[in-house]
């Protein structure tokens, strides 16, 4: 049984000298070493997923560099409005949707100090940094939302955020370069957003190093990961695997994550008498998950949207081999029919998970693919490649040497 655990940390992974000189060596080019960063919400709040992960990872290793980074987010549960976590000062003030107004106020004031750059984590509701500031600035944005909205406020406010996001704000930021993780999130955003080819930048995030091949489970395992919400669509996961117990007895599904839609996965696996073969693990240590990801057959994401699906790059290169929805992002973290195979169908999504589990040829193939396709993202070139972004904003603006 695993020990559910609050996951609150980055990922271990740091910078060797050759790359901290070549990050520092980027920002003093630029006139850059004040970096202040906007988000949502922050790494140790308790609905913390892939995207706090990300700018925490990246806040982590310009900081290691030398930079001075302030995150600035919303209040997270039981930790402090200010502190410095892995070299980097957090300032956590504010509700979810007043962190908006006051971020930008807070900045506008220079209530957090001085700044040469702005870096923007446009999650759905964006802070218009275009509007405040013309410092060299950059947006991470990891996907359209579109899907979502319906699923988490109701008709009005899902419409009312749908525009905000497509139609209000875009225009505003036609100059700043948006950094996106996947080509196919690029092509998303290009169409959706009508954002310009040339402003839209792909970084991908990386993989820690310690997520390597281990021995896997005896018995057939499928480990699904992510926060415990609507889009993740974990209920209908749970319902998938349910149709191939019959062929598959001894089959087990472990879901690793908190959330809200806790309760209603619970009375799921209790109408469907699957709690036998069903976990919902909760959050868990980093050994313990690295552990689950060398154990399962096939890591397993039925989201409905997704920037990049880090867990699915996590448990590749553990020599997992993934199945999961054909969306935006999916389609740059799997390698279709090389690292996993991506389904446009629930019929197609139980094939797919049968294929795996029944051909031990298909899943040794996957497996070795999924070691080579993950091999390629570090969290170095992550963070490396969005500061060249940044940069080449401070030039087109004039600023620092080219």
């Amino acid at each position: 049984m695993l020990t559910p655990r609050r996951k609150t940390t980055t990922p271990s992974v740091s910078l060797d000298q050759e790359e901290i000189a070549k990050i520092g060596d980027l920002a003093a080019s630029a006139n850059i070493s004040r970096i202040h960063m906007l988000a949502w919400r922050d790494l140790a709040d308790v609905e913390a997923g892939g995207s706090e992960i990300h700018a925490a990872m990246v806040a982590k290793l310009w900081a290691e560099a030398g930079l001075e980074v302030t995150v600035r987010t919303s209040w997270a549960q039981g930790a402090p409005t200010e502190a410095r976590r892995d070299g980097y000062r957090v300032i956590r003030k504010a509700g979810r949707y007043m962190v908006f107004p006051r971020a930008v106020a807070s900045e506008v004031a220079k209530r957090h100090g001085e700044r040469d750059a702005v870096v923007e984590v446009w999650n759905g509701v964006p802070f218009l940094t275009p509007l405040w500031t013309r410092q060299p600035r950059i947006v991470f944005l990891h996907h359209h939302h579109d899907k979502m909205w319906p699923l988490v406020l109701g008709p009005k406010l899902a419409q009312l955020g749908t525009t905000l996001e497509t139609k209000l704000a875009p225009p505003f930021y036609r100059q700043t370069p948006i950094v996106t993780l996947s080509e196919s999130s690029k092509s998303e955003l290009i169409e959706h957003l009508g954002f310009k080819p040339g402003q839209m930048h792909v970084v991908p995030p990386g993989v820690d190093p310690k997520f390597s091949p281990g021995q896997r489970n005896p018995s057939p395992l499928i480990v699904a990961v992510g926060r415990l919400m609507t889009s993740k669509r974990f209920d209908l996961l749970i319902g998938l695997v349910d149709r191939l117990r019959p062929q598959y007895p001894d089959l087990e599904l472990v879901i690793v994550g908190e959330g809200y839609e806790q309760d209603n996965l619970e009375a799921l696996i209790r109408n469907l008498d699957a709690e036998d073969w069903v976990q919902l693990a909760g959050s868990v240590s980093d050994d313990e998950l690295i552990d689950l990801y060398r154990r399962a057959w096939i890591v397993a994401s039925t989201s409905i949207s997704e920037g990049w699906g880090m867990t699915l790059t996590e448990a590749a290169a553990c020599g997992t081999p993934a199945v999961a929805t054909d969306i935006a992002g999916h389609r740059d973290a799997v390698r279709h029919g090389q690292s996993g195979l991506l389904a446009a169908s629930d019929s197609e999504f139980v094939d797919h998970l049968s294929a795996i589990l029944s051909d031990s040829n298909l899943r040794s193939r996957l497996s070795d693919g999924a070691r080579q396709h993950a091999s390629q993202f570090t969290w170095a070139a992550t963070a490396r490649g969005a500061l060249q972004c940044l940069v080449d904003d401070a030039r087109r603006k004039g600023l620092g040497r080219r």
